[in-house]
């Protein structure tokens, strides 16, 4: 085995880096091509050489320098087309946030990750990169009087433990508190509190950004965190149109006065900024509103996304503007 990593090493330094052929590497390490050629597959399955397409820094398109201008963020579009299927739109998004965390980690790292239909569809994107001592880290509870068993919630940190080799640590918590005061005194645990004191140390995160009304539902609205009453409230009388970590927004970008969020256990748009590194991805033109809501609130320094979606929000935006420039 030791001697296979060392032909591997060589073979990778020799066609990577002095640009050999196969057939000259083959010669030195007596060896046949085909041979050659297993090596360096196995040497990109294994993390050994990672091979990038490097795009100026977010992009380099007109609706990408507009969004990162208006709200000081980094754009990373991808360009799919209007007409492309929703899933496939999803799965475009999804591979280039899988590549853009991948690139953001390192050994000793904190990764915070917020559970949802967005990071499920990430992580297995996500290629295998070995680090030092990281620890994944939950970022907002899970379960519900559904799905005590919080599956979902599960199979995603795992993926991610698998991916990066990092410890996992859960946040046993419900999604949604039934009362505040429930939620302040499972925050004097000292269980949980060592959870959030970890929390508050994240060095990157990730999260997607859910919407009610989206044409891929958000996991949150569709799983039964909530009741019909309780969507009805957040919709009709407080002007919810979504939320980042279960945390509900408004299309403003407001969120401190929300009832529900008194009650939610994930970290508030203040808590997020503590953040280094937070990377939001949408894949859905129909969440405009909510990427809208989550970038007033600034909630991250990263946005993943596809063109039809920034375009979406940057419509929205212009709308606004321009209605309330009507209204003086």
């Amino acid at each position: 085995m030791h001697d296979r990593y060392g032909d591997m090493y060589e073979a990778c330094t020799r066609y990577y880096i002095q640009d050999e052929t196969m057939e000259s590497i083959a010669r030195h390490l007596k060896l046949s091509r085909s041979s050659v050629s297993r090596l360096l597959a196995d040497a990109r399955a294994s993390g050994m050489v990672r091979i990038t397409v490097e795009a100026p820094q977010g992009s380099s398109s007109p609706m990408a320098r507009s969004l990162a201008s208006m709200f000081g963020i980094r754009v990373h579009l991808v360009t799919v087309g209007e007409t492309v299927s929703a899933a496939t739109r999803f799965e475009r998004v999804s591979k280039l946030a899988a590549a853009l965390l991948r690139d953001s980690v390192k050994d000793g790292d904190l990764i915070g990750v917020a559970w949802g239909v967005t990071i499920s569809n990430i992580v297995p994107f996500l290629e295998r990169r070995s680090l030092h001592d990281a620890t994944v880290v939950q970022m907002n509870g899970g379960t519900n009087m559904r799905d005590t068993s919080a599956r979902h919630v599960a199979g995603i940190m795992q993926a991610l433990s698998t991916a990066f080799d990092a410890r996992i640590v859960q946040f046993p918590v419900p999604a949604f508190f039934d009362y505040a005061t429930t939620k302040e005194a499972m925050w004097r645990e000292r269980s949980v509190a060592a959870v959030r004191d970890l929390q508050s140390k994240l060095d990157v995160a990730i999260f997607g950004i859910g919407a009610i009304h989206a044409r891929i539902p958000s996991h949150v609205y569709s799983a039964g965190f909530l009741d019909e009453d309780e969507l009805a409230d957040l919709t009709i009388r407080q002007h919810v149109v979504g939320d980042v970590c279960t945390v509900m927004l408004r299309e403003d970008g407001t969120w401190a006065d929300i009832e529900l969020n008194q009650r939610a256990s994930g970290l508030t748009p203040a808590e997020l900024q503590r953040i280094p590194v937070r990377v939001g991805v949408v894949g859905d033109p129909t969440r405009a509103s909510a990427v809208l809501g989550a970038l007033r609130a600034r909630t991250m320094t990263d946005l993943v996304c596809d063109d039809a979606t920034a375009h979406a929000v940057l419509d929205l935006a212009d709308a606004e503007s321009s209605a309330r420039k009507d209204k003086n």
